[in-house]
């Protein structure tokens, strides 16, 4: 086994909003991957729509920068625990990583869980402490409180002693002191080609890439991207494709082309050796988890188990009586297909067929996770309908077991009590209250995923604003028993038609609204949220009678409160369980399953 030396692979790992993205535009501009005049977009990393629009990373992305004649290798995770999955795949593809720590909120729970999988792997881990220029950082403390993670999940020796490095990513300057402001980040490129190991592996063995991610381009079809492992992997090689969960299923295939990563760039090669991450195409059917391997040792290489889901949801072909008016995929097959598409690049859904060939059930690692799919689906020009998300259960012993989650939650002092109460109806835990920095307490809970549903929207009102929730998947525990559905009924559009300020005026006496005059409505169509438990029907299109006589006075002008707009996240936490959301290109709609009254006033007698 020889060293690669030239070459560095390493992943940057955090909590969401802690500042990994930000710390890899740095890496690149200092390490001159771009023109000084040259134009780039902030969190140049995060190149999806949704991802700048949400600010937050949602996909593992590759970038390379050169530092000193060494090439450094660095995957950009996403800091969300709904897609902890693409943490746990790319993490074997690295041999070190740097931790991202915020110096004032210290570790959160998505840290504890990819700091957990950096650990399992005994990755070298290089902590950096980042937003040290906050006027509330508290650099000292939050090291200590690494270091008692660290112990908390049974580090080694070795990685009791990982450096630490402090930063402001933003302003683009990293020291080993934390009262120090460097000059850029030359600190931080240090430690990472000290610290973390250079590759391993025999160059003149058989050929063995791993697969760790997908992508796709218009002009090259699916391109795989891997690491190689063993052995030189050049262009125009005919090599074994065979999967550890199917090692029967092997076919040969040839390297059409070969790229590694140079910037936000692929680099065209000839052939690539050992330690290097490649990209590769030419191979049609080549999937997340396959391993390249010469014909005369065609063995797959182990790849990581992903966590299994929590949630899951039906989607369905859209039968409202405005289906097909504003999507242009509209079919069961062509939703089937999109949906099963999906399975090639994210290792953390499932996608099931049902008895019935318009209903399939989508699981996923969280509500976000789901609601990322739906939305990429709708931009996509697919019109469908979903159903409300229920937790998976597990049969353990005989006794049923449902998915628990940590939940971390900062707000002021003024909202404990709301926000203790509120978990506590959700049959939730409180494990510890502690006063945290800047006037703020630091709650932590332990409570069924299911009692999370609807509850993110209600936290923000509850609230104002103030308060930050933070969850995380806990494993599985006893049924905690039942959770009170949610306490106000729904308004439902007693007509098809249009919404008129008149009817919509004497409809927001019962609740709020959804919708705003002018839109299109259907009977059995959600438009607002009754303020009393149970549903009611309303006329939203009832137009005032005309009549032939004029009045000594001016009608007073109609005075509407604003329409609550829901957000497809509020949408899917809305819903209960005889409600479907229609997603359609340009609507969110809530309907009933059963439109007719009288069918549902005949469903609810059974």
């Amino acid at each position: 086994m020889t060293e690669n030396g030239n070459i560095r692979n390493i992943a940057i790992i955090a909590h969401v909003d802690h500042g990994k993205t930000t710390l890899v535009d740095q890496l690149l501009w200092q390490s001159g991957a771009f023109r000084q005049n040259q134009s780039v977009a902030e969190r140049v990393m995060d190149s999806g729509d949704l991802e700048r629009e949400r600010g937050i990373t949602i996909l593992a992305k590759n970038t390379s920068v050169q530092f000193e004649g060494t090439k450094i290798n660095i995957v950009d995770t996403p800091g969300h625990a709904d897609f902890g999955g693409e943490v746990e795949r790319v993490l074997k593809m690295v041999d070190g990583v740097v931790l991202v720590v915020d110096a004032f909120e210290g570790p959160m729970p998505q840290t504890k869980f990819v700091l957990k999988n950096a650990l399992d792997l005994n990755l070298p881990i290089v902590c950096c402490v980042n937003k040290v220029d906050r006027p509330e950082a508290r650099p000292a403390e939050v090291v200590d409180e690494v270091l008692e993670l660290f112990m908390e999940l049974d580090a080694s020796e070795a990685q009791l002693d990982s450096p630490f490095i402090y930063a402001s990513a933003k302003k683009g300057w990293a020291s080993a002191e934390p009262t120090d402001e460097g000059k850029g980040m030359q600190p931080l490129f240090n430690a990472l080609i000290e610290y973390i190991p250079a590759p391993t592996g025999d160059p003149s063995a058989h050929t063995k890439a791993l697969i760790y991610n997908i992508d796709y381009s218009s002009y090259l079809g699916r391109i795989g991207i891997g690491r190689v492992v063993n052995g030189t992997t050049r262009v125009n090689d005919t090599l074994t494709i065979v999967n550890v969960h199917e090692p029967e299923n092997q076919k040969t295939v040839k390297i059409s082309k070969l790229y590694v990563f140079s910037g936000l760039e692929r680099e065209e090669v000839t052939e690539a050796s050992v330690g290097s991450i490649i990209a590769i195409t030419g191979i049609p059917e080549i999937k997340i988890g396959d391993t390249l391997c010469s014909p005369e040792d065609p063995t797959p290489l182990p790849f990581s188990k992903i966590s299994e889901p929590t949630l899951t949801m039906n989607f369905m072909v859209n039968d409202s009586p405005f289906a097909g008016k504003e999507g242009k995929f509209l079919t069961s097959r062509q939703v089937r297909e999109r949906l099963y598409k999906e399975l090639n690049t994210d290792v953390s859904l499932r996608v099931e067929d049902t008895e019935s060939t318009e209903i399939f059930k989508v699981s996923g690692r969280g509500e976000l996770h789901l609601s990322i799919l739906i939305e990429t689906m709708r931009r996509e020009g697919y019109e469908f309908q979903v159903s409300k998300p229920t937790v998976l259960y597990k049969e353990v012993n005989g006794e049923r077991h449902e998915p628990m989650e940590a939940v971390t939650i900062d707000v002021p002092e003024d909202f404990t009590g709301v926000v203790i109460q509120k978990l506590g109806s959700r049959r939730g835990e409180m494990l510890q209250m502690a006063q945290s920095k800047g006037g703020y307490t630091r709650l932590d809970f332990s409570i069924p995923a299911r009692g999370l549903i609807g509850y993110r929207s209600e936290f923000l009102t509850d609230t104002k604003g103030n308060g930050i929730i933070n969850t995380l998947f806990d494993g599985y525990a006893p049924y905690k028993g039942d959770i009170p559905e949610r306490p106000q009924g729904s308004l439902i559009s007693f007509e098809t038609g249009k919404a008129v300020p008149y009817g919509m005026y004497n409809a927001q006496e019962r609740g709020s609204l959804f919708v705003v005059p002018g839109i299109q409505v259907y009977t059995g169509m959600v438009v607002g949220r009754n303020a009393r438990s149970g549903d009611m029907e309303v006329n939203i299109c009832k137009q005032k009678k005309l009549l032939n006589v004029r009045a000594a006075g001016k009608d007073e002008a109609l005075r509407l409160v604003p329409a609550e707009i829901l957000s497809l996240e509020q949408c899917l936490e809305f819903i209960t369980e005889d409600e479907l959301v229609e997603v359609t290109p340009e609507n969110l709609r809530i309907r009933k399953k059963l439109l007719d009254s009288n069918q549902r006033q005949r469903a609810n007698k059974k």
